[in-house]
């Protein structure tokens, strides 16, 4: 008779286990394989400023801003707000209350962070951005979409160091990748050209990610837009990508900053149709002002004045 000792069996059962293990994980698949938002509905954050500002507002001008506040918009994480320290449990919190609707984060606080408006200046040094980029990757859970800093590739060869940014970029979208579905932000059709910015967004390794999105906090006319990115897309064929509606209803002028006379563009939704458009979101919080300019207060402030204009229109 065959005796088989119980060191062979242990042993059999370890080497059954991690080709168990193996086959699951080659399975699972990576969020950046689908579209995130098929299927789901979007989270809709209960603790926006829209959603302050309705509340403290009265008549038409509440029930205005109340609409602001109960459509689904990105959720802003700035080392400003949530810094390393406290960043992870602020999206937690965020995951947690989404059950199992998408959430959409965007992360904004690379180094230099704003090298050529100054609107939005700041960002953390490199070896502080890293470790916010872990502290947000390692509270991650569910369904989470990141826009990866917006603004930081079209202004790129414009900042002190942009080796150092791609870098930064990289390495954030590898972090990021595992347990979210990232979008590295490529600007909009008005700034770059399509083929300057499919390689910029290469040097970023978007290869990682799903894509990339356009219009962020712009005004860019939805036609433009994605027309701009296809054209991208000749060069990243396999690339996917996001379109930023929030503000775009009445399209552009030359001035992106608290331009007058814009509106509400289309509601976010998720397109399903097999092309390599995702979603259409609001990205940017309407309302939300984007400087010190034409009379609007700080930038990321809630401008209740230019909100319930963006919603009259």
């Amino acid at each position: 008779m065959l005796r088989v000792g119980r060191r062979s069996l242990v042993a059999g059962c370890v080497v059954t286990l991690v080709l168990v293990v193996a086959v699951v994980t080659l399975t699972r698949g990576s969020p950046q394989d689908d579209n995130p938002f098929v299927g789901r509905d979007l989270f809709v954050w209960t603790g926006s400023a829209a959603a302050e500002a309705a509340a403290e507002a009265t008549g038409e001008d509440a029930e205005a801003l109340r609409g602001l506040a109960d459509t689904p918009t990105a959720v802003w994480l700035t080392p400003e707000a949530h810094g390393p320290g406290d960043v992870g449990a602020f999206v937690e919190q965020l995951v947690s209350a989404a059950d199992d609707r998408a959430v959409v984060l965007v992360v904004y606080g690379i180094t230099d962070r704003d090298c050529v408006g100054e609107e939005s200046a700041g960002g953390l040094e490199p070896a502080l951005y890293g470790a916010w980029i872990r502290a947000i990757a390692g509270a991650l859970s569910g369904t989470v979409a990141i826009v990866l800093e917006p603004d930081a590739l079209a202004t790129v060869e414009e900042c002190a160091d942009p080796d150092e940014r791609y870098l930064l970029l990289r390495d954030a979208a590898a972090e990021l990748r595992d347990d979210a579905t990232v979008y590295v932000d490529a600007g909009h059709a008005n700034w770059i050209d399509p083929e300057v910015m499919a390689e910029r967004l290469r040097r970023a390794g978007v290869e990682q990610t799903r894509g990339f999105s356009v219009n962020v906090a712009n005004f860019q006319a939805d036609a433009d837009e994605l027309a701009y990115a296809e054209r991208i897309r000749e060069d990243l064929s396999d690339a996917h990508y996001v379109v930023d509606s929030g503000r775009n209803g009445a399209g552009s002028t030359d001035d992106w900053c608290n331009p007058p006379g814009r509106a509400l563009g289309v509601p976010p939704a998720v397109v399903d149709d097999e092309s390599a458009l995702d979603a259409r979101l609001w990205i940017k919080p309407p309302g939300e002002s984007d400087g010190r300019c034409n009379g609007g207060p700080e930038a990321g402030e809630f401008w209740v004045e230019r909100a319930l204009e963006l919603a009259g229109r």
